[in-house]
């Protein structure tokens, strides 16, 4: 039932910015039971919304930020669901003059972790309750059930997680959505989500790309083999919609839809933030960021197209058995998979680690087996390697993985090199594999690099018989002195 205008404060949440998200998810907490009181900046949008869905439940209709905050019930619960940036704080701000201590503000958007640290620290100055949320599943998700990652205080979620719990995607009963931490924490997993998602979607293309120019098939074709790979290991939602995306046929051309979009990429910005953030924390995400790379690459349209022409060098022959090749594709990705979860992972450990917010790894894999765009039969595998060890150096060291790995090391190699010779790039699945490597190496050049640091800037470096910092006179005697 559809509720106008009221002074009723009974509203159990509010939520202002009602595109199609922010509807969506209005409409979730209304078919779950909960009384919802709607804003936005426009009023039209709120109408619009009534009009078409009014039937989902049970919505108060208000007008202004004074009416609508005087429909929620204490402690007042908003969600805002606007453009992130300078749009989310002058949101922010026109709440807070009108709500009152104990209160609760949610940006479900995707903002920047460190806005959202500064956003929950002078909330928490007037009293009030500053929760970054991060929300994954699309339209689809906020609708049917996302994953939800809310961070902030501990004392928010006790009044705020039955609602965000009840309206998450469920996995065998388990609600898509826990308490991250504090502050930034949730607005900084959903950023390293997405950036797992980057090189997740580039390692897909990436063998849509082999199948395509190495073996010659056709988009139907490679459709069929993703479908085949969504019934084993790499059951996900992603090679579940690259099946579909393959299969779909432009009515115009009768061409497959994927062969007449352009080959140039968008992207939003949270895998740049991704990569910025693990330059800052010094973690090696060179998965992820090949991917952000790529779509880079991919949108230097006029580059691209005066480099048409340029020598390939001798290219190699494309491979004789097909079959044994699309096999050492899959699991060249499986493993190429692994190593950008792994890396993602290893940001978030440090990013905890960094700002305090003890993030549970296992209770991450746990909400984002539903809901999610990354959700996939995969995380299972994630959740008991942390489970049975909470501080994992390396989601590559857990025996499932390590396994997964040595199983699939030769198809890797061989799928790298082909590629390479067949002047096919491959820039995720390669980089991955030099991570591999260089995380397995007894010795890597490193050495070299620091004894060039010291050489031309007196940095010092380490020895492996000796304690302590040491520099070598280079300009003088070449004696070595302790630093």
């Amino acid at each position: 039932m559809t509720v106008e205008r009221t002074e009723n404060p009974r509203a159990q949440i509010g939520v202002t910015g009602l595109a199609v998200m922010g509807s969506n998810i209005a409409r979730n907490f209304a078919r779950h039971g909960h009384t919802v009181a709607l804003h936005n900046r426009s009023v039209a949008k709120t109408d619009a919304l009534l009009e078409a869905h009014g039937d989902d439940g049970d919505f108060v209709r208000t007008e202004t930020i004074e009416e609508f905050v005087a429909a929620l019930q204490k402690p007042r619960r908003v969600l805002i669901m606007v453009k992130a940036g300078e749009a989310t704080d002058a949101v922010i701000e026109e709440l807070a003059n009108a709500m009152e201590p104990g209160d609760i503000i949610i940006d479900g958007g995707n903002a920047l972790y460190t806005d959202t640290i500064r956003r929950e620290a002078a909330l928490r100055e007037r009293g009030l309750h500053f929760v970054g949320a991060g929300i994954s599943g699309g339209e689809e998700g906020a609708l049917n059930g996302p994953s939800i990652m809310p961070g902030g205080p501990t004392e928010s979620y006790e009044a705020l997680g039955p609602l965000l719990e009840s309206i998450s995607a469920h996995v065998d009963g388990t609600p898509c959505c826990t308490h991250i931490g504090p502050d930034g924490s949730g607005h900084f997993v959903k950023m390293v989500h997405n950036g797992i998602e980057y090189a997740d979607m580039q390692l897909i293309g990436e063998a849509y790309n082999l199948l395509r120019d190495a073996l010659g098939y056709d988009a139907t074709t490679i459709a069929d083999v993703f479908s085949e790979w969504n019934t084993g290991t790499l059951e996900s939602y992603l090679i579940e919609i690259t099946a579909d995306v393959l299969r779909q046929t432009d009515a115009t051309t009768g061409k497959p839809l994927v062969d007449v979009i352009v080959d140039a990429a968008e992207q939003k910005g949270t895998g740049r933030w991704t990569v910025k953030s693990a330059l800052d924390l010094g973690v090696p995400v060179t998965g992820i960021a090949e991917a952000v790379f790529a779509r880079a690459l991919s949108g230097s349209r006029t580059q691209r197209a005066a480099a048409r022409g340029l020598a390939s060098g001798a290219l190699g022959d494309k491979p004789a058995d097909a079959t044994q090749f699309t096999e050492d594709i899959r699991r060249a990705l499986y493993a190429s998979k692994i190593v950008a979860y792994a890396q993602g992972f290893d940001q978030i450990a440090a990013g905890s680690a960094e700002y305090g917010w003890n993030v549970d790894r296992a209770a991450l894999a746990t909400i984002w087996r539903g809901g999610c765009i990354i959700r996939a039969q995969f995380l299972n595998r994630i959740k008991e390697a942390y489970d049975a060890d909470p501080q994992l150096p390396s989601l590559i060291l857990a025996p499932y993985f390590r396994e997964a790995i040595e199983a699939g090391i030769d198809s890797w190699r061989r799928v790298v090199a082909t590629a390479t010779m067949l002047g096919i790039p491959v820039p995720a699945f390669a980089s991955s594999l030099s991570y591999y490597d260089g995380l397995r190496a007894e010795r890597l050049p490193a050495a070299l690099t620091q004894g060039q640091r010291d050489f031309f800037g007196a940095h010092t470096y380490e020895r492996i018989d000796a304690d302590g910092k040491f520099h070598t006179l280079w300009s003088g005697d070449r004696s070595e002195i302790r630093a």
